[in-house]
C-alpha cells in the first residue's frame, strides 16, 4: 500500500490501519500515543465504576445495586464464568416488561461516560422506562442479565456494559437486548448494539433508537436473537473527535 493510500485509509478511522515493520524506528509522538493508548486500556479493564456517582447521574430513575458471583477484579477477569451468576440478593419482583441493567463489564470508563447518557436517550423513545428502577450489576458479564431478567420477572432485558478496550478507544458501551430471559440462554438469543461512544462510533440517541426499534420488533414476534434481525436502517455515527 503506497503512502497517500494509508493516509487516505486513516482518515477513515481513529483505529490504527498498521504499523509498517521494517520502515525504520517509530516516531516518538506515534510510540508515545501507542504507550498512552496501551495504558488507558489496561486502566479500563482494572478500573472500578463509581456507583454511586452514576446512581446521582440517572436521578429521578431509581437505582438497585446487584453484585454477581466475581467477588473482586482479579476473580472476575479469571473467571469469566463467576460474572455470569448473580450473588444472593434481595432483588424484589418487578415484573417489568422490559428491564433495564447497566453492569461494569471490561471498562468502568464507558459505563461512566456513556451510561447514563444512553438511558436519558432510551427514556425519549421508550416512555415506559420512566419511573422504574435501573439496576445497577458489578462484576458483570453479558449473560448475568439473563440471571437478573429472571430474578425480578422480566418480560425483557436490555444490559448496558462496559465493552472490551482496543487501542482507539477505552470508553466504549455495548447494549444486549434478551427476550424472556432466564439463565442458561446462549449469546444467539439476544440482539447486540456495540461501539456507543462520541470517537467515531454510535452516538446515544442512534443507539436508543436502534434498541427501541429492536424492543418493538423482538416484542411483535416474541424472540430476539437470530430471530430478530436489524432492519432498523442506518443511524448516524459521529465524526471522530479531534
Amino acid at each position: 500500500m503506497s503512502a497517500p493510500d494509508l493516509r487516505r485509509l486513516s482518515a477513515l478511522t481513529p483505529a490504527r490501519v498498521r504499523l509498517q515493520a521494517g520502515a525504520g524506528p517509530t516516531a516518538l509522538p506515534d510510540l508515545l500515543r501507542f504507550q498512552q493508548d496501551h495504558a488507558a486500556a489496561r486502566d479500563a479493564i482494572h478500573g472500578q465504576v463509581d456507583w454511586d456517582a452514576l446512581t446521582r447521574d440517572l436521578d429521578p430513575l431509581p437505582a438497585l445495586r446487584v453484585d454477581s458471583m466475581a467477588t473482586d477484579r482479579t476473580t472476575y477477569l479469571r473467571r469469566p464464568d463467576l460474572g455470569r451468576q448473580l450473588a444472593p440478593h434481595d432483588l424484589p419482583r418487578l415484573d417489568a416488561p422490559l428491564q433495564l441493567v447497566i453492569g461494569d463489564g471490561l471498562s468502568a470508563p464507558a459505563v461512566m461516560a456513556q451510561g447514563a447518557g444512553v438511558v436519558r436517550a432510551l427514556l425519549a423513545c421508550l416512555p415506559e422506562l420512566a419511573g422504574r428502577p435501573v439496576i445497577l450489576a458489578q462484576g458483570a458479564r453479558v449473560a448475568l442479565g439473563d440471571a437478573i431478567g429472571a430474578a425480578t420477572g422480566a418480560g425483557m432485558v436490555l444490559m448496558l456494559i462496559g465493552e472490551r478496550p482496543g487501542l482507539s478507544v477505552a470508553d466504549s458501551l455495548g447494549a444486549y437486548l434478551t427476550h424472556a430471559p432466564r439463565i442458561g440462554l446462549r449469546d444467539n438469543t439476544r440482539n447486540c448494539v456495540s461501539n456507543i461512544h462520541p470517537n467515531g462510533g454510535l452516538s446515544h440517541q442512534a443507539a436508543a433508537e436502534r434498541l427501541a426499534w429492536l424492543v418493538m420488533q423482538g416484542r411483535r414476534i416474541g424472540a430476539t436473537g437470530i430471530a430478530l434481525k436489524d432492519e432498523s436502517g442506518g443511524s448516524a455515527l459521529l465524526p471522530p473527535q479531534a
